[in-house]
Order: C-alpha cells, then sequence, then structure tokens
C-alpha cells in the first residue's frame, strides 16, 4: 500500500512542475475561488474565471487510498485546468465524504456541488461532467443516476464494465494466482481480515514465481484472465506481438506496483461498504475465458517454452472449489454502481490502449451496453495509443474535451477521427503536449489512433448472478 501511496505523492510533484513550466498558467488573472464544507463533511471547490462563459465542468476525482489525504479537486491536472480557465470555462468538485469505493457519497455530494455553484455563482447554461479513473465511473454513473442536471460527459479511463463486473474480473485472476501460485500460502481472496499481511503475501508469491520460467507461463495466465496488456511505461515502445517474454515482464509490473494492492487489500475496503463479498466465479470456465483473452497466444507460447501443460492447468482450475458471493454486497455493488445504457446527452469515453488497472476493455462493455439500450447516437470513444493509467497529456485531454463541446454546439459529432485529434493536439503547442519521465517534463506527440477493444471477459447485465 505504501508502494501505491508514493506514486501518487510523486505526481503531485510533477504537478507543481507543471505548473512552474507553464508560468503559473493555472493562476489565471481574477479567477474567484470557493471553498466550503458540504453537510456530510466533503469539501468543495469551485473556479470562476473573469470571462466566464456560461459552462461549469464537475470533476470526479480518481480512487482515494484509505488513510490518504482527501482534499477537494476540480481539474485533473493544472495545465488542463489552466486553459479551461483562460478561456472561459468554470470548474467545480468535491473531495467526496470518504476514501477508498466512496461512490455512495460521491453522488450526491457531486450532485450538492451543483447546488453550491448555483447558490454562488449562479445558473449555468451547461454543465458538463468529467472525471478519471474511479470518477470516470462516478461521471457516467452521474448522467445515468441525474440526466436533468447534465448537458454531456467525458469519463476518461472509467471503470466502465461497472463495479460488479470488475471485481468478478479481478476474482478471476485472483482465483488463478491462489491456486497455481499460492496454494497453501494462508492467501485470502475475499473476506480480507488482515489487509496488509494478505498483500505481503501475495507479493511473496508473485516475486517467486517471477523467478522461475514456469512461474512466468502461469503468472502470464493470471494476467490473461483479466485481460491484463503486456504495456507498462507510458513513454516505452510497445513490446512486439510476439515478444512475450517482454510482454510478460510488464504484467509483472503491473501486479507488483499497481494491481495487487487492489485486489489483495483494497478489496477488503469495498466489502466493509458492502457487508460482504461482492464477487463470484461460480459457474466461470477457465478454458472459455482464455479463449477470449486478448493475451491467450501470448500464454499459450510461455507454457510451452516452460514445459508445462496448459489443458492441465485450466483443468485444475475448472476442477477447483468456486467461491460464491453475498447477495446483499452484489446488490450493493449494483447499485455503486453498473450501467444500463440510459444515456441521453453526449458522453465521448477516453482510454489508453496500454491501460493494466482498468483494462481498455472496460469501453467495449459500455458501447455494448448503450448501443443494446438504443443510445449509441449519443457515445462516442477516443483511445490513445499508450502504456499507463490514465496517461494523457494535457493536449489530448483538450482535445477530447473540445469534442465534447462541438457535440454540445452542433447537435453532431464532428472530427471525429483520430487524425484530426493529432493535428489539433499538435496545434495547441509543445506546452500541451507534454509527459514526465523520471520527474522531467519531456516532449510527447499525441497518440490518438484508431481501435476496438476486445470484448470485456466477465460483463454483468444486473440480471443474473
Amino acid at each position: 500500500m505504501r508502494r501505491l501511496i508514493k506514486p501518487v505523492e510523486t505526481l503531485m510533484a510533477v504537478l507543481v512542475m507543471l505548473l512552474a513550466f507553464l508560468a503559473g498558467a493555472e493562476a489565471q488573472s481574477g479567477v474567484v475561488a470557493y471553498n466550503g464544507t458540504l453537510p456530510d463533511g466533503a469539501t468543495f471547490l469551485i473556479e470562476v474565471p473573469p470571462n466566464w462563459n456560461g459552462t461549469m465542468v464537475l470533476y470526479s476525482h480518481g480512487y482515494v487510498v484509505p488513510g490518504s489525504p482527501n482534499s477537494a479537486t476540480d481539474v485533473g491536472d493544472p495545465v488542463t485546468g489552466g486553459f479551461l480557465l483562460s478561456n472561459g470555462y468554470a470548474l467545480a468538485g468535491s473531495s467526496y465524504a470518504t476514501t477508498g469505493w466512496a461512490l455512495q457519497q460521491a453522488f450526491p455530494d457531486q450532485i450538492a456541488v451543483l447546488d453550491q455553484f448555483r447558490l454562488l455563482v449562479g445558473k449555468a447554461k451547461r454543465t458538463i461532467a468529467w472525471g478519471h479513473s474511479l470518477g470516470g465511473m462516478i461521471t457516467a454513473g452521474l448522467v445515468q443516476k441525474f440526466p436533468h442536471r447534465f448537458d454531456a460527459a467525458l469519463p476518461m479511463c472509467g471503470v466502465l464494465s461497472g463495479g460488479v463486473a470488475t471485481w468478478n474480473t479481478a476474482l478471476d485472476a485472483e482465483f488463478a494466482f491462489q491456486t497455481l501460485l499460492a496454494s497453501g500460502s494462508g492467501l485470502q481472496l475475499v473476506n480480507i481480515t488482515d489487509p496488509a499481511t494478505n498483500l505481503a503475501i501475495a507479493e511473496g508469491a508473485l516475486a517467486a514465481a517471477q523467478a522461475t520460467p514456469q512461474g512466468r507461463a502461469r503468472l502470464a495466465l493470471v494476467a490473461a484472465l483479466g485481460d491484463i496488456p503486456g504495456w507498462f511505461t507510458p513513454t516505452s515502445p510497445q513490446p512486439s506481438p510476439t515478444d512475450y517474454a517482454s510482454q510478460e515482464a510488464n504484467q509483472f509490473l503491473w501486479a507488483q506496483q499497481v494491481t495487487f494492492p487492489f485486489v489483495f487489500a483494497f478489496r477488503a475496503e469495498l466489502e466493509a461498504r458492502a457487508g460482504g463479498n461482492v464477487s463470484w466465479n461460480v459457474g466461470v470456465d477457465y478454458k472459455k475465458q482464455l479463449a477470449i483473452s486478448s493475451d491467450r497466444a501470448e500464454v499459450q507460447a510461455l507454457y510451452l517454452q516452460a514445459g508445462l501443460n496448459l489443458e492441465d492447468d485450466l483443468n485444475t482450475l475448472n476442477q477447483a472449489a468456486r467461491i460464491p458471493a453475498k447477495i446483499s454486497a452484489v446488490i450493493y455493488l449494483e447499485r455503486f454502481i453498473i450501467y444500463d445504457g440510459q444515456i441521453h446527452v453526449p458522453v465521448l469515453t477516453l482510454h489508453t490502449s496500454g491501460d493494466g488497472l482498468v483494462v481498455v476493455q472496460n469501453e467495449r462493455a459500455y458501447q455494448t451496453t448503450v448501443t443494446e439500450a438504443g443510445n449509441h447516437g449519443f457515445l462516442e470513444q477516443a483511445f490513445v495509443h499508450r502504456a499507463g493509467h490514465c496517461a494523457f497529456t494535457p493536449a489530448e485531454t483538450i482535445v477530447a474535451f473540445q469534442t465534447i463541446i462541438d457535440r454540445l454546439d452542433t447537435g453532431s459529432w464532428q472530427g471525429v477521427h483520430p487524425g484530426v485529434w493529432n493535428k489539433e493536439a499538435s496545434a495547441l503547442g509543445p506546452e500541451f503536449n507534454i509527459f514526465v519521465v523520471g520527474g522531467k517534463v519531456v516532449p510527447q506527440a499525441p497518440a490518438f489512433f484508431g481501435f476496438e477493444p476486445s470484448q470485456y471477459l466477465r460483463p454483468f447485465d444486473g440480471v443474473t448472478f
């Protein structure tokens, strides 16, 4: 958990660097800031530029590790924030009353910010919801639950398969890891009683597995059951399609540095909220799951190299005792939240293709749900060819935002093409086409591209389980 908190601290230092790099871009002259506390203890921040154009942008922040500072946030990065303020957009957002899987608190708190904005500033002509990661999930939930309060939405790197599907997919990977690599270790998959110890057990087994060809093959299978990409560092080139060793090494980094704290430690916080285990694998056929995984070829190749029989391991998984969910806990997670495709305002989603925390297949799940509901005309999706979770440049974020504005202004999706987006991002100039490498700001070319994610492995429609 400390390792996950450290990148957050590093990110904050980087954001300060970006501010200096842009000569105080966010500190727009004449911006009026409003700070306050909501009835449940959440704080809010509202910023209004002197040239306010009547549009208010409500930002939903991502997951905050329990015990970490939790301040109100109204934009994902200060470079983008400075650009929006200078162009007349008002910004707003709350802290949410709790940390962790805080959707139950986030929805009413974010709506309360809208009420505060109207009270302190006045009625906005347009209100756009946007957010990153868990905040992308909240953003999509806001326009589903409160459709009359928003004119458009931009969920970025969002958990758009919904909570139940996300944690079911996580359980599949956990289950394979425990069964094949940590049997008898005391590792808890659900109903976690000691998160720190549980994570330490998982990390020990992970390190041991990575040290042998047989362990690496099985780790590739674990990753495949979650569709974890074999690409980790945002500024690195993507490994070639047949460089399976590099792909597995990158999947190991995702597990070690990002996903294992969530599935083997932070799951406990969600279980406490929900009153029990929220996920299950009863009835799952792991042979079928691997067959539709985007990582299937990698697994087959590494098993062959390691001299292991893949069929035997899949049979072992299929014959192992399964894990049922607590029905009341699943109902809680359905409420916070799954998606029904009922969107009636323009929604543009944005995702990197090499995201190992919130895999890009989330976009396919959301698209399928919206299409089945007959609302596909409201939805567009944009993809960035880059590794990393929410690894967008300010230029890419601004172009996505402007696409939403154009959709509102014209009534149709204008210039929705990767080539157009890349030209628009480049035209913003070098100060917005930047990324951070080793604590230094470096140029980064826009990387929108045409992409169709593979199907989500464990979709959930809210009907049966």
